[in-house]
């Protein structure tokens, strides 16, 4: 294998300095002559192969950094989680529900009762053999009332969950819930042993804890007790934590990792012209919200919340932002889902509409703050593409830029307005997280009676075509009077080099096939393999 291309820091800090400005790329083009002469690294064919350590590159985390496998918020946090424990199911690259830890879960006919039965001859990264006892300790710390996990909230119509026998949990539930499986199938619950230490952290996953430092690197070595036949190939897995794009590609670039998540929209092009380099495009149901807070002025006015929907030219947005990777929203989420509601007008940018609602609320020359952070690729992007939308109907946009840790900090749901970011859920999944008055990341505060009892009784209707048309209804009471700017859905735009093999591309918006390392192998190139 060829030495690596390796223009100086110098040039390569000024070529993504002015990528990722946007500016005129004044430089690139000996980075990239350089680059092109290289001879690209061959391309891993064949069978898997066996061995060597996987160097991943992953967007954010800090000193809140954990390994517990109940409460991830960072990217970091959910790799980990991904690749250290399981839940009893999980959606797949096609966003189809697969089963983990259980090998089937099926509902009674009323839905209140769901039986789970537990895979013949899974095992823990100790060699202890899963249990329904651990099942139910498992659940009894996510939805401990005196330290509820991030999925206590999905799971409130969890009565009790009972070992029924050898290898069978069942979930009794105080009221029907059609789509609890969908509920299940979250990252954030994965299955523990009943003596669970989070310092000694112990699930089903491919790998196995090493090393760990908070805001730094973890690493983690092959689960041999593994239950998928001859998984993971890698033996061993290191996650290292990058707090900006610069230093994300600079390291790719110089060979330091082997694979990048969430490659900024404006070196897409860039890095595709690279042979040592292959891009990974997902379209998933990812979203990046503004958040106003219904309960706070000026956003209790329904007007006001109106008019900044109108405000922004979504097509701009996708195009400006995302480089046209995305495509546009209508102010609600989940549209993988079957009941999403498609049947709802498509919202465009309507500038005169907008000043005659913020007239008629009383604010015509309105000046906001407006939150933002680098917590997903465009974040920022998109409020100052937003602060230049709103300057058309005389609001006046002020943007408030901090860190990461910063934004989600313990003044995470206090902002007035600000931004988020979620991966793609179904409907009811992501209501339940942050769309209820008792939601854990319930951003705009929303606590709209009439589409809380309507998400209730979708959640107890058994028949689909009668829950459809419920969640319908209550997708227009959030299209009509919500708290949430939806502008677009994002194509998920990760990168490794030509010698990692097993990527492909995944719908849940979760970076990096998922983080589903499990299935990556190395070929031969400087670095990459043992």
């Amino acid at each position: 294998m060829e030495a690596r291309c390796k223009p100086t820091n110098v040039s390569r800090r000024r070529f993504l300095t002015a990528a990722l400005a946007g500016t005129a790329l004044v430089g690139a083009a000996p980075l990239l002559a350089a680059c092109g002469s290289t001879v690209a690294a061959a391309v891993p064919s064949g069978p898997p192969k066996r061995g060597g350590t996987l160097r991943v590159g992953v967007t954010g985390g800090g000193a809140s950094d954990t390994l517990d496998p109940h409460i991830p918020a960072t990217n970091p946090d959910i790799a980990r989680v991904l690749n250290l424990y399981e839940p009893l199911l999980l959606r797949d690259h096609d966003y189809r529900l697969q089963m983990l830890v259980a090998e089937s879960l099926k509902s009674s006919p009323d839905a209140r009762t769901w039986t789970a039965v537990l895979r013949s001859g899974i095992r823990f990264h100790d060699g202890r053999p899963v249990t329904p006892a651990d099942v139910v300790a498992t659940f009894r710390r996510i939805t401990d009332p005196k330290d509820p996990k991030s999925g206590a909230a999905g799971l409130t119509m969890l009565g009790e969950v009972v070992a029924t026998g050898d290898r069978t949990v069942e979930f009794r539930l105080t009221s029907p819930n059609s789509g609890f499986d969908d509920l299940l199938g979250q990252y954030s619950l994965g299955i523990v042993p009943a003596d669970f230490d989070v310092k000694r952290p112990i699930g089903t996953g491919p790998f196995k804890a090493d090393t760990f430092t908070a805001g730094l690197q973890s690493t983690f070595v092959r689960n041999e007790h593994y239950w998928r036949p001859g998984e993971p190939y890698l033996d061993r897995l290191s996650l290292i934590n990058f707090s900006d794009d610069d230093a994300r590609i600079n390291a790719l670039l110089s060979s330091q990792v082997d694979a990048i998540d969430q490659v900024p929209v404006a070196l897409v092009d860039v890095l595709r012209s690279d042979p040592r380099v292959q891009v990974l495009r997902s379209e998933t149901g990812t979203w990046l919200p503004f958040t106003m807070r219904v309960d706070r002025p000026p956003f209790n006015d329904v007007r006001v919340r109106q008019a900044l929907r109108l405000v922004v030219d979504r097509e701009q947005m996708i195009n400006q932002v995302l480089s046209g990777q995305g495509r546009v929203g209508n102010d609600l989420y989940a549209p993988f889902d079957p009941a999403y509601n498609r049947q709802l007008p498509q919202r465009k940018q309507n500038i005169a509409e907008a000043k005659r609602l913020l007239a008629a609320a009383g604010k015509p020359n309105l000046d906001i703050e407006l939150v933002t952070a680098p917590i997903q690729a465009g974040a920022v992007e998109a409020a100052q593409v937003f602060q230049q939308q709103a300057k058309a109907a005389g609001v006046n946009v002020r943007i408030r830029k901090i860190d990461t840790t910063t934004f989600y900090g313990e003044n995470y749901l206090s902002w007035d307005f600000a931004q988020d970011f979620w991966y793609t859920r179904n409907y009811l999944p992501q209501v339940a997280s942050g769309s209820l008055p008792k939601a854990p990341y319930n951003e705009t505060h929303w606590n709209d009676p009439e589409f809380t009892d309507l998400v209730t009784r979708a959640s107890a209707t058994v028949d689909p075509k009668a829950r459809a048309e419920l969640l319908r209804r209550a997708q227009q009471i959030e299209y009509e009077r919500g708290g949430l700017i939806v502008w677009g859905f994002v194509d998920q735009v990760d990168a490794y080099q030509s010698y990692v093999a097993g990527f492909v591309p995944d719908r849940t918006g979760i970076s990096l096939s998922g983080y589903q390392f499990r299935q990556v192998w190395l070929g031969t190139a400087e670095g990459g393999a043992a």
